[in-house]
């Protein structure tokens, strides 16, 4: 990594970076002068990031951290690195995101959907707080419409919007219990918690010139696709991606907020693909917003046993 950066070099920092729409968002960021910055577990994928970025845009213009977002510290050690270099930070795309098939617990005792899918973007956004801050940043969180909508199979019947009990943000570990665990609605409901904390953390960082907003990119055809695929369906997979977006396609919806113009100053919304949407009523209730930021500022408090 290069030292620390001179105030007006413009920083993005990318998770999820090294396949399918983040590998795009990436380039495409460097490709406009930004100093991009990834979190990888692979050092592979990453290498291959950094060849490509090198070749098609110019060399220095990728920093890979290493770490694992689904790992409480993961999270912390990367948003460090960060600011061991960075002191300021314009863009944030989170964009890391998983769906696993069974209930599965992180390191930390947390349901893997809710580890990945919330906590990641949570924590990196709570830890870099300052240099965002600095950088009068544009906070993007990548979600899926799952959230207004929980069945994979959308022909008959009404929208199942995900749903989360107010009763239950107090304790992280409860979220997506093993009882009763269906993989797609705990994925649907981690994407949810992320679009009600980043409401409110929008209010938080809104008076330091920071805007934080979700989109739903569309259904592209990456790699996690193939999880969400219904069994049902999955000997058609091929056909299906013919009529997915390509990975270039979703991309550009992540793009359009971190660094249209037009959307300057504007915050506290989501997006589906370019099209402002309101989302499920629970997200909207400012007491369990709150709360769910004070249970996930606690799970990432410096004092916390790691």
């Amino acid at each position: 990594m290069t030292a620390r950066s001179a105030p007006e070099r413009r920083v993005a920092v990318v998770t999820g970076a090294t396949g399918g729409m983040g590998r795009v968002i990436a380039l495409e960021l460097a490709r406009s002068g930004m100093h991009v910055i990834t979190v990888a577990r692979d050092p592979r994928r990453a290498a291959s990031l950094r060849d490509q970025i090198d070749r098609e845009v110019g060399t220095g213009r990728l920093d890979v951290v290493p770490g694992d977002l689904s790992r409480r510290d993961g999270v912390i050690d990367a948003a460090a690195a960060v600011l061991a270099r960075h002191s300021a930070v314009h863009v944030l795309v989170n964009n890391a995101g998983a769906h696993f098939s069974e209930h599965q617990l992180s390191p930390d005792g947390v349901e893997r959907h809710i580890a990945v899918d919330y906590l990641a973007a949570y924590g990196l956004t709570l830890h870099l707080r300052e240099a965002l801050e600095r950088g009068r940043a544009r906070v993007v969180n990548v979600v899926s419409d799952a959230l207004r909508d929980t069945r994979q199979v959308k022909l008959l019947g009404r929208p199942r919007p995900a749903t989360v009990s107010t009763d239950g943000l107090d304790d992280l570990g409860q979220l997506n219990p093993a009882d009763g665990f269906v993989p797609f609605q705990a994925y649907a409901r981690a994407k949810l918690l992320t679009v009600m904390a980043g409401y409110d953390l929008a209010r938080t960082l809104q008076d330091h010139g920071v805007t934080v907003n979700a989109v739903h990119p569309g259904i592209a055809a990456t790699n996690i696709i193939d999880d969400l695929v219904p069994p049902a369906l999955r000997p058609f997979r091929g056909l299906i991606r013919r009529y997915m977006l390509t990975p270039e396609e979703g991309a550009s919806a992540a793009l359009r907020l971190a660094t249209d113009p037009a959307l300057a100053g504007v915050t506290s919304r989501y997006f589906l693909r370019d099209v402002d949407t309101r989302t499920p009523p629970v997200s909207y209730d400012a007491i369990a917003q709150r709360q769910l930021r004070a249970t996930s500022d606690r799970y990432f408090l410096p004092g916390r046993p790691r």
